[in-house]
């Protein structure tokens, strides 16, 4: 693995193309990014410093439909495709532990789905500032046309959604940064959309327990 500057934008995976590097972001967030055929962008999923990309790698698959690119700058490192899967085989723990990863990954992936099909536009737009606050902290830059794209919807409406949670108090918003103010009062107003797979993260994630050990005497 070598490190790697990561900077706003840069693609790390294209879709329908072999995968030649998998990425371990240190610092910053990867968007996960669909495109329908009229070139019509939304975010399915998002990566922190507590995954990888090239998911599709554990599931024996070389390539993936979606592109991902870097959505708030960064830095990590990369290793050759072909060198991880050759590692993956030869360690059952690292086997395990990204496997777990993948789990926790796509359990994200199909809350986004419910959140996208169910929730208001605030309430995804909370969940979406917590789960971003969660990988870089509490204040992080970003900009209403880039939102929009994320979340599928009008610019307009981000900046209206954004006026509504910053009236409650509850984030500050200028100049393309984002503050989060009041963390307990965002998850309130997600209503629900966040929370469901940030646990599951965390049961996933979470060090194994350490084995018992015996001990035994030999009789005198």
């Amino acid at each position: 693995m070598v490190p790697v500057d990561l900077p706003l934008r840069q693609t790390l995976e294209q879709p329908d193309t072999p995968i030649e590097w998998v990425y371990f972001i240190e610092r910053g967030v990867a968007s996960v990014v669909s495109q329908n055929a009229g070139r019509r962008e939304i975010e399915v999923g998002i990566i922190g410093p507590e995954g990888m990309t090239a998911i599709s790698l554990l599931g024996a698959d070389d390539r993936t439909p979606f592109e991902t690119f870097m959505q708030v700058e960064g830095d990590g490192f990369r290793i050759p495709a072909a060198r991880l899967q050759l590692a993956l085989e030869q360690s059952d723990t690292l086997s395990f532990a990204l496997m777990r990863y993948s789990r926790a990954f796509h359990i994200q992936v199909a809350a986004t789905s419910v959140s996208n099909g169910y929730a208001k536009l605030e309430e995804r737009l909370a969940r979406w500032l917590l789960m971003v606050a969660d990988r870089v902290g509490e204040s992080f830059n970003i900009t209403h046309a880039f939102l929009a794209t994320m979340l599928a919807v009008r610019r307009a409406g981000v900046t209206l959604a954004l006026q509504v949670l910053e009236g409650r108090g509850l984030i500050g918003s200028s100049r393309g940064s984002v503050i989060i103010l009041d963390r307990p009062g965002l998850i309130e107003a997600s209503n629900g959309a966040y929370g469901l797979a940030e646990r599951e993260q965390r049961r996933l994630l979470q060090p194994p327990e350490p084995r018992a050990t015996s001990s035994s005497t030999e009789p005198a």
